[in-house]
């Protein structure tokens, strides 16, 4: 790697295409959201979901321009709010309900599996002493559908360090904002833990590795198993060169 020879004590994880492989939505996902729509609210759905999906990306842009022009280069939006603003009955539901009506919506918009491999590279990281974090676009139900997936490997959202996590919803911008990288290294010298003693570990150079590297971090880009480099290549690949 360019960066150091340093061995890595802290690694910090892309979420979707790294820890979750993303998919396409079940093929009754239409079913699914006439069947949520009648269980929160007890009606037929006042929107398609075509046409829910593109009254949200329209409230999004608004709100990325909106950011841009204050300066937010790359802008993150808080997504239960443009929810909230395309299907304002959510406003007549409990909190619980309408976190439920929100995880299920997107349920419905993709599918998501913990990458193969995941399960038995973290906790051996754990094991070995390596901190772990994570770097991620990602919503509230981000945390969720991880979670969830982790639970199901039998194992604990804590293998994450809580300070080490960076979600982008929390903060209004996202990857590849340097800001990004340079919170993280902030947090990680509370740790004692250097750039060059820190591997960010991604699915994508400009989001991903290319930010972290101008940070002065050791990379790791996810690439299929019979593609690799000094540093790139598969969890199997990974798990070598760091155990």
């Amino acid at each position: 790697m360019e960066t150091a020879n340093l061995k890595p004590r802290a690694v910090i994880f892309d979420v979707y295409g790294t820890l979750l492989e993303v998919g396409p939505p079940s093929h009754d996902a239409e079913t699914l959201w006439h069947h949520l729509w009648r269980e929160m609210f007890g009606v037929a759905p006042r929107l398609r979901r075509l046409d829910f999906a593109v009254a949200c990306s329209r409230a999004i842009s608004l709100r990325h321009d909106a950011a841009r022009a204050l300066g937010i280069t790359w802008p993150e939006v808080h997504w239960p709010s443009v929810v909230m603003e395309v299907v304002p009955e959510l406003g007549l539901l409990p909190p619980a309900r309408r976190e439920e009506f929100i995880y299920r919506q997107i349920q419905t918009g993709h599918s998501t599996r913990l990458a193969r491999g995941v399960a038995e590279l973290l906790p051996r990281l754990r094991g070995a002493g390596l901190l772990l974090g994570i770097a991620s676009n990602a919503q509230a139900y981000t945390l969720r559908e991880l979670r969830q997936h982790l639970q199901n490997a039998k194992l604990d959202f804590a293998l994450f360090q809580p300070e080490l996590c960076f979600w982008s919803f929390e903060h209004g911008f996202s990857k590849p904002d340097p800001h990004v990288f340079r919170i993280l290294s902030a947090r990680l010298e509370n740790h004692r833990i250097t750039p060059a003693e820190t591997l960010m570990v991604g699915d994508r150079a400009d989001n991903d590795t290319d930010p972290a590297r101008r940070h002065g971090w050791q990379t790791w880009l996810l690439t299929a198993a019979d593609a690799s480099g000094h540093d790139t290549g598969s969890w199997t690949q990974l798990a070598r060169h760091l155990l």
